[in-house]
């Protein structure tokens, strides 16, 4: 899946499997869960690439450990053109300082025993960039590039809204300089209306500070609304991708259809054919043979439950992953 622009992130063959044990004193290995199972993409310099997909195709898995907050069981991560997959703790953490995240729960993620000041200060004292009066200045600079008041510096979190509280977790991804950002659900825990101040918040520091952003959301109408390129994906694997006017206007994957058929249309007079989804997604744990969307698809044939089709482009920059379309 490449990028439109010179690529700083590319993920290649990306896999996850979490392994199941059973026993207590001798415990022996049952299977495992393919939370990721093969998944490959590249994000461009100052670039928002969207993933898209239910909850629990493997989104926030893919976040993770691409920031090498897990580790990959397979696959390959590049960041700006260095190889970061197998790196050690310590080798790891000059490339800690360019890759940061955005966390979906803005009163989870902040520690509730330290001040926000603290919060965000946090980042440059552990890898050593400023202390003191030094650390106080560019932590007050950093509140107001998103648009909070210096006077809240010593306030703590359980004193701010949710808006103000994932501005904080902003703030804190932004105090190391980083030069991409995983943002991971950041506004499906806040109401609908601030949710569009943080995205326009985020968009703002993107063109200001020259940001990449993979912005992971189930909310299509929001990953419409800030990124460049989409990825769908369903169960650990990337089904479809395109820019994102190709892809919302003209999808081909069966599961993409079903995902956009679902979205209101701020318009009454408006109707849109729904295709709703049969049944849930299956088991990581055994996923279905074949193609994976077999189960659930309409128009799934005899190939379909055998043989798993190949992630291919059908179009420059378009790419499915599908038996029927050609």
């Amino acid at each position: 899946m490449t990028a439109a622009r010179k690529p700083l992130v590319e993920v290649e063959g990306l896999v996850k499997h979490f392994p199941m044990k059973k026993g207590f004193f001798i415990s022996t290995d049952i299977g495992a869960v393919r939370a990721v199972d093969g998944v490959s993409f590249e994000v461009g310099e100052g670039e928002t690439l969207g993933l898209v997909g239910e909850s629990g195709c493997g989104k926030s898995t893919v976040a993770r450990t691409v920031l090498r907050l897990i580790e990959p069981t397979d696959g390959s991560i590049m960041l700006d053109g260095h190889d970061v997959t197998r790196l050690g703790k310590s080798e790891m953490r000059p490339y800690r300082r360019q890759m940061q995240i955005i966390f979906q729960d803005p009163f989870s993620s902040l520690n509730p025993r330290m001040s926000a000041g603290d919060i965000v200060g946090e980042p440059l004292q552990v890898h050593h960039i400023a202390h003191g009066k030094e650390k106080d200045r560019l932590v007050a600079e950093i509140f107001d590039q998103v648009g909070l008041r210096r006077s809240q510096i010593k306030g703590f979190p359980h004193e701010f809204s949710g808006g103000q509280r994932q501005r904080i977790g902003i703030a804190r991804a932004l105090a190391l300089k980083p030069k991409f950002i995983v943002c991971d659900e950041p506004v499906s825990a806040l109401d609908v209306s601030i949710q569009a101040q943080i995205i326009n918040l985020m968009q703002d520091l993107q063109r200001e500070l020259h940001l990449t952003y993979l912005f992971i959301s189930h909310n299509l109408a929001v990953v419409r609304h800030i990124a460049d390129r989409v990825a769908v994906m369903y169960l650990g694997k990337i089904v479809e991708y395109a820019d994102k006017e190709t892809l919302f206007t003209k999808p081909q994957h069966p599961y993409t259809e079903a995902l956009l058929s679902a979205v209101p249309v701020p318009n009454p007079k408006l109707k849109r054919e729904k295709r709703l989804l049969q049944g849930d997604v299956p088991s990581p744990i055994n996923p279905p043979p074949g193609c994976a969307f077999h189960t659930r698809c309409p128009y799934a044939e005899a190939r379909c439950k055998v043989e798993a089709p190949v992630l291919r482009e059908t179009a420059a920059g378009h790419g499915v992953s599908c038996h029927l379309v050609n």
